[in-house]
């Protein structure tokens, strides 16, 4: 039996131990039930919401906090969307580079980079893995958590805390989100199973298919001992209609153009652009555990588990048109040129040095694991000890992939049209059939995440009326991060010759680009992955030498061991409490990198002899904070933080490699030399709870970023693979800088007449770096609008969202700015009885197109439509 088939078979023996578990479950329950008289719980919309705002009421620091009922109302497909109406809280589809799909992947607090702030699960870190190849290796291999991991039916609660607190764990500057899980003896009930079925459907793709998951939970009478069991497979078939606008690149003053016409040297002209079809089919499956025990009132011990794998194969076929190719490379001289804003907007070609782009990658996903063990432990009526001991893994792979480039014939002409979509053209040429090879390559890649932990905590109860608590504790980690490139082909001895893969009439679907706007063509042929995939296994086609065409010097290894003590004094009065705290930490690190070159290098690689080099730092940080509430009357608080808050650069910013792409001659470095992120954060805020489920708040935030990384653009010279020469490549790196962060945050709640509801918040973010420059995913505007409708039997939600225009790092030697755009989604729920709910969800309902631009906006950078998906199912619940 081979792998597939043996996961499947463990996966179908697990779907049905979980179905038979709920059967036997949900037969036993209503066993019990025949003689027993129910008890009728308060739930709901407006019960999870006066749930979140007691926990905010009662937090000494700036938190925000959703429950679970609360997301389970909302069309939430993971941890990202269950939080990205929460005031100073943004969600983008995707890291710095990688394009926009239409699942939220990254979360960022107050205007700040996704790797500014730390994910937690029940209080430790999670590492996850990333299914796009672009954030395994090179430039994007970042910190932050790949959301489409976690899917929201795990959670119990996610508080997402914006002003630190010595307890907590260091590693984000903009705050922490914090996901906690359901356990065992927190149900009412001796018995819960919960199940849930839909049919998830996107209207571009047109496909319909099934999400499951399942959950019970059960305790003894006596409330000391239970064990929780969850399950989930969900599956999706989605579509991505683009044009990119792959970069841009100076014309040089050598070439044919800028002598015909010298005005033209140094413009920036597009580097690619392509019609770019996504089609993929995902599938992400998993499950949760948790064994509680209390033994005596003394004493509580907790194991509990996650595993989440995310399979990915996807096909990405890109018709791509090369203004800078053809000018610099071909050394033609162009028609009708147009300059706009030092860019060449609009020309026309004879010929074009462009290609079809096809890339098929049938073994693309991630998965994520962690096993936790902690317990909580009494010592006398003053000291309470608790302790945590856990492994986190995560891997995202990329396996088995193939892409395949064909020669195009004829001219080419383009204009572009800002923020609409360019229009191309390809005179003379032939779009509707495959043309001869002009490339084909593929290989394998990975990124392995991993860290063990270990923590300590107390608490001390002090006899004093102003000091009512000493808390303080320990914690270790070791952790692993590699980007491995076993794997980059590049065409055999028979790649050129023997034909190439087997067409037989696919084409662009007729409707593609519909929804982007603008007047783009679909008249395009495109593969089939399997006939690609047959294509790169036939031998000689291409160049599959594991020694060879080892990537080395696109690879890095960080290890990060860290070490911390923090002690913590909770103090208050009659209308006041707070804390006061300091967190020491240690950070040793060990980066290895594959420099080119070297006085006694290692050879073998196509890729040039290397030598394998490690640096290593250490570095201490102490952070103060202290966090002060103030009650004026009993619903009116202010609220106040002060503290110093650090985050450690991403892996790919230490790893030091450069990643290169030969075809639009840009890449990416690291710097193993950066400091962390280091800021002083400042808040102070206030918090009217002026009616039941009620509340007006106003917040000002400020971060002195004394560190923060920024990404600059520098010349490089570097072997190209693909022309077999020396050639000048753009390279991204990252540099140590400072900057600042202020903004103010705004919100209101309030249940309305006849079941009616509201909320919304706004947030004003204002970031910049200290040379005027832009700090990366700082939107100045965020505002979100719920309305609500709720009764017995009937519940529903409009939430509209809208993030302003920010930038989203540097790729392919220009920046990446992400425009302005709102989004609508919906949900509707009908009881049909005590224990069975009907749910229709619905996301962008608005189909709104996300517009990427480079350094202004006469220089797009990208135009995605996603579609609208659609959520019909049943939850039932006993």
């Amino acid at each position: 039996m081979n792998q597939g088939m043996a996961r499947q078979t463990r996966r179908t023996a697990i779907a049905a131990g979980v179905v038979a578990a709920c059967v036997m479950a949900a037969q036993a329950r209503a066993q019990e039930q025949q003689g027993e008289t129910q008890t009728v719980v308060v739930t709901g919309v407006r019960a999870a919401l006066e749930q979140s705002l007691r926990q905010k009421r009662n937090a000494d620091a700036v938190v925000e906090v959703v429950t679970a009922e609360d997301i389970g109302k909302m069309p939430d497909k993971n941890v990202a969307d269950a939080i990205q109406r929460l005031p100073g809280v943004n969600t983008q589809s995707s890291a710095g580079g990688e394009g926009g799909f239409g699942e939220n992947d990254r979360v960022s607090l107050r205007g700040t980079s996704p790797s500014l702030q730390q994910t937690l699960f029940n209080g430790h870190a999670i590492s996850t893995g990333d299914w796009f190849l672009l954030n395994q290796i090179g430039g994007n291999v970042g910190r932050s958590s790949s959301f489409s991991l976690l899917p929201s039916e795990l959670v119990g609660s996610i508080v997402v805390q914006k002003s630190p607190t010595a307890d907590l764990v260091e590693g984000g500057v903009s705050g922490a989100i914090n996901v906690i899980t359901r356990r065992p003896l927190d149900f009412r009930q001796q018995l819960t199973v919960e199940a849930s079925v839909q049919a998830n459907y996107n209207d571009l793709s047109e496909e319909t298919e099934p999400h499951l998951s399942g959950l019970v939970s059960w305790k003894n009478a006596g409330n000391t001992a239970g064990i929780l069991v969850q399950a989930f497979s969900e599956k999706a078939t989605v579509r991505r209609d683009g044009q990119e606008i792959l970069g841009y690149t100076p014309i040089s003053a050598t070439s044919a153009a800028a002598i015909a016409n010298p005005a033209l040297a140094g413009v920036a002209v597009p580097t690619f652009i392509g019609a770019s079809l996504f089609e993929q089919t995902k599938k992400r499956t998993g499950g949760a555990f948790d064994i509680e025990v209390r033994p005596s009132r003394d004493l509580s011990l907790d194991l509990n588990g996650f595993y989440s794998e995310l399979e990915a194969p996807h096909l990405n076929t890109n018709w791509l048109a090369a203004p800078a190719n053809s000018i610099n490379s071909m050394n033609l001289v162009p028609a009708n040129p147009v300059v706009r804003n030092n860019t060449l907007v609009a020309a026309g070609f004879t010929r074009n040095a462009g290609e079809v782009d096809n890339i098929y990658r049938p073994e693309a996903g991630g998965e994520s694991w962690y096993l936790d063990f902690n317990g909580k432990l009494r010592v006398s009526q003053r000291l309470t000890l608790s302790g945590k001991l856990g492994k986190t893994h995560g891997v995202g792979y990329d396996r088995n992939d193939v892409f395949y480039q064909n020669n195009v014939d004829g001219g080419m002409v383009y204009a572009l049209n800002g923020l609409s979509p360019a229009s191309v053209g390809y005179p003379g040429g032939n779009t509707t059939s495959p043309g001869s090879t002009a490339w084909a390559g593929g290989g394998e890649a990975q990124s392995v995440d991993q860290e063990k932990y270990a923590q300590l905590d107390g608490e001390l109860r002090l006899d004093h009326p102003l000091a009512q608590a000493l808390r303080f504790g320990a914690r270790w980690t070791d952790h692993h991060r590699t980007a491995e490139h076993p794997l980059e082909t590049r065409p055999g001895p028979l790649g050129f010759t023997n034909p190439g893969p087997a067409w037989s009439g696919q084409m662009y679907p007729s409707d593609f680009a519909n929804g982007l706007g603008g007047n783009l063509a679909s008249n395009y042929f495109k593969y089939d992955g399997a006939a690609l995939g047959a294509w790169g296994a036939l031998p000689g086609n291409r160049l599959l030498d594991y020694t060879l065409r080892h990537n080395w010097m696109d690879e890095f290894q960080v290890a990060e061991k860290t070490a911390a003590l923090y002690g913590m004094l909770d103090f208050g009065g009659e209308r006041w409490s707070g804390n006061l705290g300091l967190r020491a930490i240690e950070t040793r690190q060990a980066t290895v990198v594959n420099l080119p070159g070297g006085p006694s290098p290692i050879t073998g690689s196509a890729f040039g002899p290397y030598t394998p080099t490690t640096f290593k730092r250490t570095y201490r940080d102490y952070l103060p904070s202290m966090n002060v509430k103030y009650a004026l009357t009993p619903d009116l608080s202010i609220r106040s933080a002060l503290a110093k808050t650090m985050a450690r650069p991403d892996y790919s910013a230490l790893g030091g490699s450069v990643s290169l792409n030969d075809d639009a001659l840009s890449g990416s470095g690291g710097n193993v030399r950066l400091d962390p992120v280091r800021s002083t954060n400042f808040d102070l805020s206030a918090e009217w709870y002026f009616a039941p489920k009620a509340l007006l708040s106003a917040g000002f935030f400020y971060m002195d970023l004394r560190s923060i990384v920024a990404q600059g653009t520098s010349s490089g010279t570097y072997y190209n693979n693909k022309r077999s020469a020396l050639a000048t490549y753009q390279i991204t790196s990252p540099f140590n800088t400072s900057g600042r962060n202020r903004g103010v945050e705004l919100s209101w709640q309030q249940p309305l007449a006849n079941n009616f509801g509201m909320l919304v918040n706004y947030t004003f973010a204002d970031g910049e770096l200290d040379d005027g420059g832009e700090l990366l995913n700082s939107s100045k505007n965020t505002c979100n609008v719920t309305g609500y409708f709720e009764n017995e039997r009937f519940s529903a939600r409009l939430a509209y969202n809208y993030r302003s225009r920010y930038k989203a790092g540097v790729d392919r030697g220009a920046s990446q700015h992400v425009d302005g755009m709102p989004s609508l989604a919906g949900s509707v729920n009908v009881k049909l009885g005590e224990r069975l709910t009907l749910s229709f969800d619905a996301l962008n309902l608005t189909n709104e197109t996300i517009r990427m631009y480079a350094e202004n906006e006469d220089r797009p950078r990208a135009f995605y439509s996603n579609g609208r998906t659609f959520y019909l199912g049943l939850r039932g619940k006993l």
